[in-house]
């Protein structure tokens, strides 16, 4: 799939599913060619990878036909312009609450190269010169801008936020959100399965893509998908390694006789 592709089908609500990576291993895109993902998601927010690194990960996904979302340390428009430079397919600018923050993205992504007062003059509808909003047009036709709305005060907002013209989906942070309602990681309470159900309800009935991450069981990850969520990340390869080194461990203990090795697991909130 293409960066245009792949932005085309999240604004028409195809579904459409990918995993978290955390590995930045060159043996990693050789598993996962067949795993049938349709993209992959780097977050750069939570996870410490360099640029050289997420450079190569994004082309050599991107030429293998899965589009990277790459989520940003901040919501500052020049960490749009370096990962879109760097060969993100789209970003993801994290801790939204407000229009303005994604209408300077929106310009970061949607008006590359313009810089500085002329691209303030374009997003204020200043109109460009024929040849110069073709240029533009063509060449950033496959920037996806997807932003996290992961707090009470960005569901507020949500109704303005999505009108943001440049925008093309949002994604719920499911810890953070949970934080924000005052529920800590309770992902299944009625409050929390509301507000994600109003997020992804708006999101799709505005025309754009409804994405959340999540690493729970099967059964609620459906629930979500079940609301309207066509972009969905799920768990990632970091979850996939824990959870079967467990499972094939407990069963060879069983086997040997053993007690399974005490000490609890840490969760993932990513």
């Amino acid at each position: 799939m293409t960066p245009i592709e792949f932005r085309e089908k999240l604004r028409a609500g195809e579904q459409l599913l990918g995993t978290l990576l955390v590995a930045q291993t060159p043996f990693w895109p050789k598993i996962l060619g067949s795993c049938g993902l349709d993209f992959v998601f780097i977050d750069t927010e939570h996870i410490a990878i360099g640029r050289e690194n997420l450079s190569w990960m994004c082309r050599t996904y991107a030429a293998m036909g899965l589009p990277p979302l790459v989520r940003m340390p901040s919501p500052d428009p020049d960490h749009a312009t370096v990962l879109l430079d760097d060969g993100a397919a789209g970003v993801i600018a994290p801790y939204i609450e407000s229009t303005e923050e994604v209408q300077v993205l929106a310009g970061a992504s949607k008006f590359r190269p313009l810089k500085g007062r002329r691209v303030q003059e374009a997003l204020s509808g200043t109109p460009l010169e024929p040849e110069l909003e073709a240029y533009i047009r063509k060449n950033t036709a496959g920037n996806t801008l997807i932003v996290n709305i992961e707090s009470v005060p960005a569901m507020d907002n949500l109704d303005a936020i999505l009108e943001i013209g440049g925008l093309d989906g949002v994604l719920i942070g499911p810890h953070d959100l949970s934080c924000s309602l005052g529920l800590p990681e309770q992902y299944q309470v009625p409050e929390f399965l509301q507000a994600a159900e109003t997020i992804l309800g708006k999101a799709r009935k505005a025309g754009l893509g409804a994405g959340i991450h999540y690493w729970g069981s099967m059964e609620e990850s459906v629930r979500f998908i079940g609301m309207g969520a066509n972009l969905f990340i799920h768990k990632a390869d970091a979850i996939f390694l824990r959870e079967g080194l467990n499972r094939e461990l407990e069963e060879i203990r069983s086997h040997l006789g053993q007690a399974r090795a005490s000490g609890e697991t840490d969760s993932v909130n990513i």
